[in-house]
């Protein structure tokens, strides 16, 4: 799996997955609300209602739902088409009932809001447009044409002309505003939901990944034995049987295939290292491991390992976290990308941080989007010269994203900035982007940090 294949979920897509049981139950309460505001009106405060409107309002809404109820199964998933049916049906009913009790002069004219509301949070862009231009449209006929509110009296409740006005501006303001604050907030529930779960399957194949080279280390180092011995009495029987050719060639076949055994388990076996050693390499061992698939992509990395000043122990030996390895592996892949030529891995060390530096001779990172590297999904939209320099990705910041969640899941700090803001540092060639990733010598060392790698004999890999 690689970025290129991690692409987030469309609006339509999770619009799909809507059930047509929750929209009935949500209707049957709608239903519920109606008639006890039409029955407690007319009852309770004798308000002069064209009841038999109202009623019939009221039934198409349950006729709807009882034909839905019996038609089509409950576990039934609506398609955009279908949500975008059942929302503007239920906001036209509504329109009309108020049409019929007094339009903007009724207090229950706010309940507009809710299915724009929530179309905003379900549906796709051209659906929510549709549904508030309508909520739109139905504020502005009702605020004009409606039946009054007669009481039994013969006297009419209405507001004053001003305060319709301002109930009809306020309306409106209130579509466009909470539409747009929930399509924002769940636009960034959804980017931040599929990005994790990107990180997860990133994280899940390097681990997958990493255990397989400590079961095929472990599998050569078992079958090492036994192939020798097989070895060892192939050639005794060929000695012993010289007097027979037949014999001997299977002889002779049996101790070539052993042979040929031990060469393709020494292949396996470089892949990975002994189950204990898996977990630890040295600072340098990791970085070059991670830079390994774009050493040949046409650009140069360099690397430079270096004591910091002051300090008193020797490299480090760090714990071997897939979370590391890929996250590195990603930093490098992307300075890698947009570099003109070369690449530079710097890591230093002190007594108390782990510090790595990744240079480029590129043009840097966007100044505009620099405080928001980091956050998945930021561009929808590729350029031409992005797709020129990355066709397998989709550009959308999601390869910065799972590096940055996994490194500072491992006990990381990141910084990000571009090669021309430290004007202070002497090597000019590096005036690209420039990312620097810090960690506490405690977090990720080997031999004396929170984790320790255990040592003694290693244990065997269980299946």
């Amino acid at each position: 799996m690689t970025q290129a294949t991690i692409k987030p979920l469309g609006d339509r897509t999770r619009a799909n997955w809507i059930r047509l049981r929750t929209m009935i139950v949500l209707r049957w309460v709608a239903i519920a609300g109606q008639l006890t505001a039409i029955t407690v009106a007319d009852r309770l405060f004798g308000l002069q209602l064209e009841l038999g409107l109202c009623y019939f309002a009221v039934g198409i809404s349950v006729v709807g739902n009882l034909v839905a109820m019996f038609v089509f199964p409950e576990n039934k998933r609506l398609s955009e088409l279908e949500n975008l049916s059942m929302v503007l049906f239920d906001l036209c009913q509504l329109g009309f009932l108020l049409f019929l009790t007094g339009g903007l002069h009724n207090p229950f004219c706010l309940l507009l809001l809710g299915p724009v509301t929530i179309s905003a949070t379900t549906l796709s862009l051209r659906s929510t447009v549709i549904l508030c231009c309508t909520a739109i449209v139905l504020v502005s006929l009702i605020a004009v044409y409606h039946l009054p509110l007669n009481t039994q009296s013969g006297g009419v409740l209405m507001m004053p002309g001003i305060f319709v006005f301002g109930h009809w501006i306020a309306l409106i303001i209130s579509i466009l505003f909470s539409t747009s604050y929930s399509r924002w907030v769940t636009t960034e529930i959804h980017s931040m939901s599929d990005a994790l779960v990107a990180t997860q399957m990133a994280l899940a194949r390097e681990q997958k990944l990493t255990d397989l080279g400590g079961v095929v280390a472990a599998a050569a180092h078992e079958l090492g034995t036994p192939l020798a011995t097989i070895k060892l009495v192939s050639a005794e029987l060929l000695d012993e049987l010289k007097d027979n050719p037949e014999l001997a060639a299977d002889a002779e076949l049996i101790r070539n295939q052993a042979d040929r055994c031990r060469d393709i388990l020494r292949d396996m076996g470089r892949a990975g290292k002994d189950d204990l050693h898996l977990r630890q390499a040295p600072l340098s061992a990791v970085i070059e491991e991670a830079a390994e698939p774009h050493m040949g992509r046409g650009k140069t990395i360099e690397f430079a390992f270096g004591q910091a000043a002051g300090a008193t122990l020797n490299q480090p030996s760090i714990l071997r976290k897939p979370e590391i390895i890929h996250g590195l592996r990603n930093l490098i892949q992307n300075a890698v990308d947009f570099a003109d030529s070369t690449v530079w891995v710097e890591a230093n060390w002190t007594d108390t941080q782990i510090s790595i530096r990744i240079f480029d001779d590129g043009k840097g990172f966007p100044p505009h989007l620099l405080g928001r590297i980091g956050d998945p999904l930021m561009r929808r939209r590729r350029s031409r010269r992005s797709a020129t320099q990355r066709p397998e990705y989709e550009g959308m910041g999601l390869g910065l994203f799972i590096a940055k969640t996994l490194l500072e899941r491992s006990g990381a700090e990141l910084h990000f900035a571009n090669g021309s803001d430290r004007t202070s540092r002497a090597d000019l060639r590096k005036l690209g982007a420039v990312v620097e990733v810090v960690w506490p010598r405690s977090k990720i060392d080997a031999v004396a940090g929170e984790t320790p790698i255990p040592t003694g004999e290693n244990t065997p890999i269980t299946i």
